[in-house]
């Protein structure tokens, strides 16, 4: 494989690609390639249709700057505050942002982020998903901007579904194809996401469409399971009924992007967390997701791709805990909830002994993270040994002080990134992070990149955890089947 030496024009490099020369910038050893299209704008006659080549263009493109960020409205409530979310206008969003090492001596291996924002918000722009720690450490950082909320998951009569996969997969295909000019090895790439991002990495991994695009796979705080196209509709159908038209791809593409985006957020605000309502979602899909991730990784899907599932230890505090309703709830919520999902009483009581100082919404959130994200992550692992696959499993638990939201959904990244010291971390880590604990996090990410031990044992019969940042105890700790009467009791339930 021959790799490309951009050639430096005092802090500037260049690459030649297929489809044009890009500007690039040089800065600590780390060169920086920001917002390149690895698909065309995705507007006009390429509304609600699969990715669309990129023209070539003439001369140099810059790419100094980060680019459009996919059509989104600000977060809404505490998570304005505590979650740095840049919007920059444009259609040419569909791009990529490339950290590398500035002509490495060889191939590095790649790392492809697929940024969360529960599908509606999020991009390459984010401060926190700078790659320049990992390029620091060796890697190649591609981070991948896809379309989101109703351009890119709607379930409409004439369209394609997952049209943000469908981004994601043409990225992947990018990378293959284009990598090896910025240093990268195409054939070492780890496909790594949160929340979002984390069930879209889910998703891609066991999906016919990127085989041999894929080598190994972190999911942060991903569910790992998809719903029928006919649940999945639900937010396309009240935008529909919203604006009193039909839920078809002709009658979407004739609203202005603004247009639409307005009334999703309006159907959006009618949502939260204790009432429910409408939400995009990933639907299975008989040409990208035949058969939901949970499912197919316990058929033994991807075996051959190791993979790292990590979730954080107070997922659910960043919901319920900044804007009060984790006080607004009462035990006939939790009755509600179960009957909902099928869980037990016995279940709640189990819950409730382990802890016996928790509020009832705490106990509600404590059975909502384990139902969705704890319990299946585990239930993967455990079919995965069973198909002889390699599985790592973490979980994050240092606090934060911030709104008592402690080892909260989210709080992960700016460690994964090694990014305490941006600005930006700090609304949601607070003045005084750990960089003990970020050094550990983003080593164990590097390691497990590169191919080698994060620093705890693969998944066994044991059930062992890397728990990172656990107040009082050792930075990295190996603790075997942590929770264990809950986690289950919560799995009969749900077997």
């Amino acid at each position: 494989m021959t790799v490309d030496s951009p050639v430096p024009s005092d802090s500037l490099v260049r690459v030649n690609l297929a489809t044009g020369v890009l500007r690039g910038s040089v800065r600590g050893g780390i060169a920086r390639f920001l917002g390149v299209p690895y698909a065309a704008p995705p507007v006009g006659e390429n509304r609600f249709a699969p990715p669309a080549p990129v023209s070539p263009w003439t001369g140099e493109r810059d790419a100094t700057l980060p680019g459009a960020t996919s059509p989104q409205a600000p977060y809404l409530g505490a998570l304005h505050e505590l979650l740095p979310n840049p919007i920059i206008e444009g259609p040419d969003f569909l791009t990529v942002s490339i950290w590398a090492p500035h002509a490495p001596a060889a191939p590095a291996p790649v790392l492809v982020w697929i940024h969360g924002g529960s599908l509606t918000r999020g991009s390459n722009a984010v401060p926190l998903y700078d790659g320049t720690a990992f390029a620091r450490d060796g890697i190649v950082v591609v981070s991948v901007n896809y379309r989101l909320g109703a351009e890119g998951f709607s379930v409409l009569d004439g369209a394609p579904l997952n049209l943000g996969i469908h981004d994601q997969v043409a990225a992947l295909r990018w990378v293959a194809e284009n990598i090896a000019h910025f240093g990268g090895d195409p054939e070492r790439v780890t496909v790594c996401g949160e929340s979002a991002g984390g069930a879209s990495a889910a998703a891609l991994m066991v999906s016919p469409e990127t085989r041999g695009l894929i080598h190994r796979v972190i999911v942060q705080s991903g569910p790992l399971h998809t719903d029928s196209a006919h649940k999945g509709a639900r937010f396309a159908r009240a935008i529909a009924r919203t604006l009193r038209i039909p839920a078809t791809r002709e009658a979407f593409a004739e609203l202005s992007l603004a247009e639409l985006l307005a009334v999703q957020n309006r159907v959006e605000a009618s949502s939260s967390p204790l009432t429910g309502g409408a939400a995009f979602q990933i639907s299975t899909d008989p040409e990208l997701i035949p058969v939901s991730p949970d499912a197919a990784l316990a058929a033994g899907v991807a075996a051959d791709i190791p993979l790292l599932l990590s979730t954080c230890r107070d997922e659910y505090r960043l919901w319920f805990v900044p804007d009060g309703l984790v006080n607004r709830i009462r035990r006939w919520h939790i009755t509600a909830a179960r009957l909902r999902f099928g869980v037990s009483a016995r279940t709640i009581r189990v819950f409730r002994r382990a802890r016996p100082e928790s509020r009832p919404g705490e106990t509600l959130g404590e059975v909502t993270t384990d139902l969705m994200l704890r319990v299946p992550a585990y239930a993967a692992a455990d079919a995965r040994l069973s198909h002889g696959a390699s599985t790592h499993v973490c979980e994050f638990a240092w606090p934060t002080p911030v709104h008592d939201i402690r080892a909260g959904h989210a709080l992960e990244i700016p460690f994964v990134f090694d990014r305490l010291d941006d600005p930006a971390a700090l609304p949601y880590t607070g003045a005084r992070p750990s960089q003990d604990v970020a050094t550990a996090m983003h080593g164990a990410w590097v390691a497990f990149i590169r191919g080698e031990t994060p620093g705890w044992p693969e998944w066994d019969a044991s059930r062992p955890v890397g728990v990172v940042g656990a107040p009082g105890r050792p930075v990295i700790e190996t603790v075997h089947g942590p929770r264990e009467p809950e986690r289950a009791s919560l799995a009969r339930d749900l077997a």
